[in-house]
């Protein structure tokens, strides 16, 4: 299901996919970015996941950079709930890296393929 970028803004659509990352299950900036169109703008999802804090709903926890490390650590509540949201929920990390993260990384243009 691709989004319409005239009907919702930039960091909405952002906001829509991370909705849609499964428990359990990671995916990165740039995977976001491309799905909805606009390769190599990871930097703005990243800018959209540091604006997500207030928004209860948008699993921000589950999005890390291409390598698996939690770089958006630093704008959670804590310096380690990003990691420790991510070990409730079963994704093992290790030195701010998520340890598999091959396995446990959902690309949303695989698993939202119409």
């Amino acid at each position: 299901m691709q989004f319409c970028m005239d009907k919702l803004s930039f960091f909405e659509e952002v906001y829509e996919v991370v909705k849609m990352i499964p428990h359990g299950r990671v995916t990165s900036y740039g995977a976001i970015a491309n799905y909805l169109g606009t390769k190599g703008s990871a930097r703005m999802v990243g800018w959209a996941m540091n604006a997500a804090d207030r928004l209860p709903d948008v699993p921000a926890h589950r999005v890390l950079n291409r390598q698996g490390l939690l770089t958006g650590k630093h704008h959670f509540a804590t310096p380690t709930l990003m990691q420790e949201l991510l070990d409730a929920e079963g994704v093992k990390v290790e030195d701010d890296k998520v340890v598999n993260f091959e396995e446990v990384f959902w690309d949303p243009n695989k698993e939202l393929a119409l």
